[in-house]
């Protein structure tokens, strides 16, 4: 491979990808280890590895306990900075890898491909350490039991910590001469883990627990730069989107304000890519400048339905524009050919970190002519000094309307000149090595993204949303659903793999209800219902609430039970609010149900701990009401103005449902009709798209 090649992760895992492996030996031979076999890219970044690592597998529990020895389970992902520094100082060592090889037996594992094994050992971690993160490393029994964690450890001691062969040979010596106190702990590790997860229940919430979890938002909130809580510094968007329900049930300004002030803030700041679009995943730093940039599609969906949120409460276009932004880049750049979405892009480039997204005057001033360039360093702020490492990430230190103003400039003019000069620049970055891209596609990050395109779709007309939208939800039909019609996790590299989880039912419903309501076509209400009934089956407790691992699947020492969102909502969240919704729009009681048990179960959490579960509030919020129910009828090629005017209003509570061109909601003079009910009482029929608009609006 030639120089730039070498330093392209993209070019390196292309290759192995395309590698004939039909003559290697099962454990990859002298040049490979076993993951060289593997789909994961993850797990194929480690496949030249000195380490003899195995996948996870019975092949290498049944090893570990037919030598003796005791496991290192390593968990990361393929966009994970530090699992790429631990992998060049310790994985990569020839010297390291002996340690390993000599004492253990070695697994590697994609968190993003297996999240059970993920959660449950990364609660592991958190108990014994108090904190969490990836790479994730596991020191275990041959029966999955563990008895140690850590995340990152040096390739020698520094600031206190060991280097990792002094814990490797720490660790095998305790193996040899307090095997029996390891397993007694192991056993007591598993007994915590067991009341971890074992769910409390309790009521359905009030205002009171509601407006406490509103309270604790405000004492977190950073009333100068945007956003909840200290560096690193995430954009929450779960949390937007609860304050915007609170907003619209109490009325209370300061939550909207909350709200808006942060949304504006993400979009200034070094988080977004200011050339290319698109969030990285978060800030170190209070201000949003400095971010760590990976990518991630669950941020890129979630955040934009956060703007999206935004837009209807508020009409503000800036909101809809950032949406249309976060879909562009989605569009372009995290695409298959197939239509499904790839999973994420890497911090790091040529083994730097921002390395692909940052700047220097010079090279701006190459690209787009000395004087423009000085318009621009100003804009953006870029200095000779530069704000990270010598160079600089753009970012917007003022709304450029406001720059405009300062610099005598008409907006529309440096509007244009900024689209001009994004081009410009980013047909420049092109050409630099790309970051990786992990171009799995997950069955839940794809259910979140329709989601997003879908109401993407309805609020900005843009059919290309929409056509993509119903592209990914075809792929997960075809290539992501077994011919028993079981849906699987992950794809890559033409083979669908591991059974699916809650998440990806409860996000892949949620997309396909999306679907539903903004187009009326049948067919997503019928798959939403049908993959709801699975759920339901595959991933019952028995008391109401939701295993995160199928019955039908692999099971780990502790089945897993939650209602924690972490930067993803929680599995069962999402599935008690597309139980709700379902039932609302198709008036099937059973999923009203077991909507509400799914709820009971774990509001005993809940209630402790609000914040740890936000959209199990919202989710709730949605079931009590008020409920606004509109039912259009009418010939749905006929029923677009309709459309328009519900989704472009911030409606929290709607179900909405499609009457059909007769029955019990026939048109009225076979104009498209629709029925309002709302606050217990149901309106007169309207047949004009504005009537409508005005009786959503008098119902506040």
């Amino acid at each position: 491979m030639s120089g730039n090649d070498l330093k392209d992760e993209n070019v390196r895992i292309k290759r192995l990808i395309e590698l004939d492996k039909s003559t290697l030996p099962s454990d990859g031979g002298p040049e490979f280890n076993r993951l060289i076999f593997a789909m994961s890219p993850y797990l194929l970044q480690h496949a030249t590895n000195p380490v003899d690592w195995y996948p996870w597998g019975e092949d290498a529990f049944a090893k570990a306990a037919a030598d003796d020895k005791p496991i290192f389970l390593s968990i990361g992902y393929a966009t994970c900075h530090w699992c790429h520094v631990m992998e060049h100082e310790a994985f990569e060592d020839r010297e390291v890898a002996a340690v390993f090889n000599r004492f253990f037996i070695c697994i590697k594992v994609d968190r993003e491909e297996r999240p059970d094994i993920d959660e449950q050992y990364m609660a592991v971690a958190q108990m014994m350490t108090g904190s969490g993160g990836w790479p994730l490393n596991i020191f275990m029994t041959p029966e999955k039991k563990p008895f140690f964690a850590a995340t990152y450890m040096p390739r020698t001691p520094r600031m206190g910590m060991p280097g990792i062969i002094q814990i490797l040979e720490r660790v095998a010596e305790l193996w040899r001469t307090e095997r029996q106190k390891l397993e007694q702990d192991s056993d007591v590790t598993i007994e915590a883990l067991t009341h971890h997860f074992q769910p409390h229940p309790g009521s359905l919430p009030d205002m009171v627990l509601v407006q406490n979890a509103y309270q604790q938002l405000t004492e977190m909130y950073d009333d100068l730069w945007g956003g909840f809580g200290n560096v690193p510094k995430f954009p929450m968007p779960l949390y937007l989107t609860f304050l915007l329900r609170f907003w619209k049930r109490s009325g209370n300004g300061a939550s909207l304000a909350m709200v808006e002030h942060t949304l504006r803030m993400l979009r200034q700041g070094g988080i977004y890519d200011q050339i290319g679009f698109g969030f990285h995943r978060y800030a170190v730093d209070r201000q949003w400048l400095v971010p760590h940039f990976e990518k991630m599609l669950y941020d890129q969906a979630l955040i934009a339905i956060g703007y999206l949120d935004a837009f209807q409460a508020t009409a503000v276009p800036f909101y809809r524009q950032v949406a249309e932004e976060v879909f562009a880049y989605v569009l372009g750049e995290m695409t298959s050919p197939e239509g499904g979405f790839f999973a994420g892009q890497d911090a790091d480039t040529e083994g730097e970190e921002g390395n692909y997204y940052i700047w220097t005057p010079a090279e701006i001033a190459a690209a787009i002519g000395h004087d423009e360039a000085q318009v621009f360093c100003r804009l953006f702020d870029v200095t000779e000094k530069g704000n990270f490492e010598g160079r600089n990430i753009l970012h917007l230190p003022v709304p450029p309307e406001t720059f405009a103003a300062r610099e005598a400039i008409l907006t529309e003019v440096l509007t244009a000149d900024l689209e001009r000069w994004r081009h410009t620049l980013l047909k420049v970055r092109g050409n630099r090595i790309r970051p990786f891209r992990d171009e799995k596609v997950l069955t839940a990050w794809n259910g979140l993204m329709i989601a997003a395109l879908a109401r993407g779709y309805a609020l900005s007309g843009e059919e290309r949303f929409l056509a993509a939208a119903k592209r990914a939800a075809a792929f997960i039909g075809t290539r992501l659903t077994s011919p028993g019609g079981r849906l699987m996790r992950s794809f890559h590299l033409g083979e669908a793999s591991v059974p699916a989880f809650l998440d990806d039912y409860a996000f892949f419903v949620w997309g396909l209800i999306e679907l539903h309501q903004v187009t009326l076509e049948p067919e997503f209400l019928d798959s939403a219902r049908f993959l709801a009934d699975e759920m339901l089956r595959l991933f019952h407790s028995g008391k109401g609430g939701l295993y995160e691992t199928g019955l039908d699947s692999e099971q780990l020492p502790v089945i897993r039970q939650s209602a924690r969102d972490g930067v993803l909502p929680s599995g069962n969240s999402v599935a008690a609010f597309d139980l709700f919704r379902l039932g609302r729009i198709t008036g099937d009681g059973r999923f009203l149900e077991s909507g509400e048990a799914v709820v009971r179960t774990f509001m005993g959490d809940v209630t402790r701990q609000p914040l740890a579960s936000l959209n199990f509030l919202s989710a709730s919020d949605y079931h009590l009401g008020p409920e606004v129910t509109v039912t259009l009828a009418g010939n749905r090629e006929e029923l677009g103005g309709m459309l328009d005017a519900v989704h472009r209003r911030f409606i929290p509570n709607l179900a909405l449902r499609y009457g059909g061109e007769g029955g019990e909601s026939p048109t009225v003079g076979g104009l498209p009709t629709a029925y309002v009910c709302a606050k217990g009482a149901c309106r007169p029929s309207v047949t004009r798209a504005d009537a409508l608009g005005a009786l959503l609006d008098e119902l506040g």
